[in-house]
This record gives structure tokens, sequence and C-alpha cells, in this order.
């Protein structure tokens, strides 16, 4: 099991968090479906003897990624199981790929089903979506937002890694980020920044990344200003400027902090945004709107094959 998620043996490793716990996560659902009485279906239809071997199935080209995350849920469900992975996290899978077999106790095997696909679909659509934004951004680097599956932030924010993204905040605790609403709380930008440096310097937290939203250009100048000159602002982000704005901003900016531009990210504009010279890309489409890759687990025989494709 992956207790808290600090080390996969294989793969990416998944991020670090303080609270969160892969096996609650998977204990919460493997729950939510049994429902305190279990599953039925497979209770009524097959002896509990029963051996199966089951094939899982690429239904469309993709990245995978969910592999570590299944064997804990194997592992979960059932220490008997066993896994034979062709593809790992971060691989390519072409539609009609077999890429895993999974073996031992049918029942096993049916009550794991759901809930291997429903994580592994949903991460491989995020790292898939991930892949092709990296590969249009670079050199500038893409990142998730926060705006992920409630529950599931962690395992979204997995699933960026393993297509070559790279994680923003996890949370409301690891960094100071200063948006439109705090700013106008705060009286503007210049205020909001003031009070950030002294309370971080009262609680001993002078090396916390500091990131400040700009619409304008005069918003950058202003943030750039902040802490007295001081540099206590590490990024700005670029929110929802055009083009030739942000190539301004990023000039204006040049290396007293990283750039961040933010909004109306498609994976069309991307390397339009990437031109400005932006040092991070952040989209918040990776994890809310995300296409799952549609991937099956077909257990062995005449009519799995007949209904496979």
């Amino acid at each position: 099991m992956l207790p808290t998620c600090e080390a996969v043996t294989r793969g990416v490793a998944c991020p670090a968090h303080p609270t969160y716990s892969v096996a609650a996560a998977i204990a919460a659902a493997l729950a939510e479906d049994a429902g305190g009485v279990g599953d039925i279906t497979t209770l009524a239809t097959i002896s509990p003897a029963t051996s199966a071997e089951a094939q899982l199935l690429a239904k469309a080209d993709g990245v995978l990624a969910g592999q570590a995350l299944a064997d804990a849920v194997l592992a979960a469900v059932d220490p008997a199981l066993k896994a034979e992975w062709r593809v790992l996290d971060g691989g390519r899978l072409r539609r009609g790929d077999v890429f895993a077999t999974f073996r031992g106790s049918a029942h096993s095997i049916l009550v794991a089903e759901r809930v291997v696909l429903n994580f592994m679909q949903r991460m491989s659509g995020i790292a898939t979506a991930t892949a092709a934004m990296v590969a249009a951004a670079r050199p500038a680097r893409i990142l998730e937002t926060r705006k992920t599956a409630p529950g599931l932030r962690l395992l979204d924010k997995w699933a960026v890694l393993i297509g070559g993204g790279e994680n923003h905040r996890m949370g409301l605790y690891d960094m100071v980020m200063i948006k439109d609403n705090h700013i106008a709380a705060a009286g503007g930008i210049t205020a909001a920044v003031a009070r950030t440096a002294e309370w971080l310097a009262a609680h001993g937290r002078s090396g916390t990344p500091v990131e400040v939203e700009a619409a304008t250009l005069e918003d950058v100048a202003e943030a750039l200003r902040g802490c007295g000159g001081g540099g206590c602002v590490t990024r700005i982000m670029l929110d929802n400027m055009d083009c030739a704005t942000m190539a301004a901003a990023v000039a204006l900016v040049g290396d007293l902090a990283e750039t961040e531009a933010s909004g109306n990210v498609t994976l069309e504009r991307v390397p339009l945004i990437a031109a400005t010279g932006v040092t991070f890309i952040s989209s918040g489409a990776l994890t809310h709107s995300v296409q799952a890759l549609d991937i099956s687990l077909n257990i062995a025989g005449d009519w799995a094959k007949k209904t496979a494709l």
C-alpha cells in the first residue's frame, strides 16, 4: 500500500502532502462501491472458488497514469491478486494495446475493476492532456492549478507529473498567492504585499514563495515595488493578458521574479503564450475539464473477445 504516498517503487513518484492518504482514498472508493453490503452481482453469479485472468485494454491513444495506484487498489482488495504490466506510468498507449494482465480470484478482480478504471481513466486523461500541452509549451513549463476534484487533488496532481508537467501549490498552506480577491479585500497590491512581508517575518516564514496576480502592466510594476523593493515577490501571475501585453510584462519583470501566464490557456494558444518568454503557463483545464482516457478491463473468454472493442 501507499499509506501517505511518499514513495512509489517504479514510475513517477507522487507529490508530497502533509495529510493526504492514498490508502484512505482507495478505502473510501471501495467502501462507496460496496455500500456496506458487497458486490451482490458477483456473489450471485460466480462461485467464490473461480479464478480468472483479466486484461486491460486501451481503447484510445494516450499516456498511461494510475498504474502504481492500481497496484495499491488490487493489494487493498486482495493481496493475492497479481498484476503484470507491459506499460508503466508515463508510457504511451495506442488504441488496441493490451497493457496489463490481472490474475487471481474472479470475485476480487470484479470488486477492484471499477475503482481501478475510475482512477486510471481520470489520471490517464489528465496525463494525456498534460503531455500534449508540455510539448506545445517548451521552453515554458506547464503547471496545473487547485481546480481539482474534491478528494482527488493529490491524484490529479500526480497525473500531471506523470504527463510531464509540474505541480503548482498543493493547497493554501505552502505558498502565498495574492489574487484579485485578496487584493480587493486588502486595499490594493501594495497593501497586500506589505502585509504579507510583515506576516511572513513575524511567523518565521520569510522564505515562503509569494506570487501576485497582475492584470495590467501597472499591476506588474506595483507588485515589483512591493516590500520596499526588497524582492519578497517571487512570481508574477500575468492574468488574462493578450500576448503583446504579456511579452511587455515579461520584459518589465526581467530577472526580478518568475512569470506565470494564466487564463484562456488552450492547447492552440500555448505556443503563442510560450513565445512571450514566460517562465510558467498554468492551466486549470488539465484537471477541471478532464476527458477520461477510454480503458476497459476484460476477463478472458469468448464473450470478452466479442465485446473488447
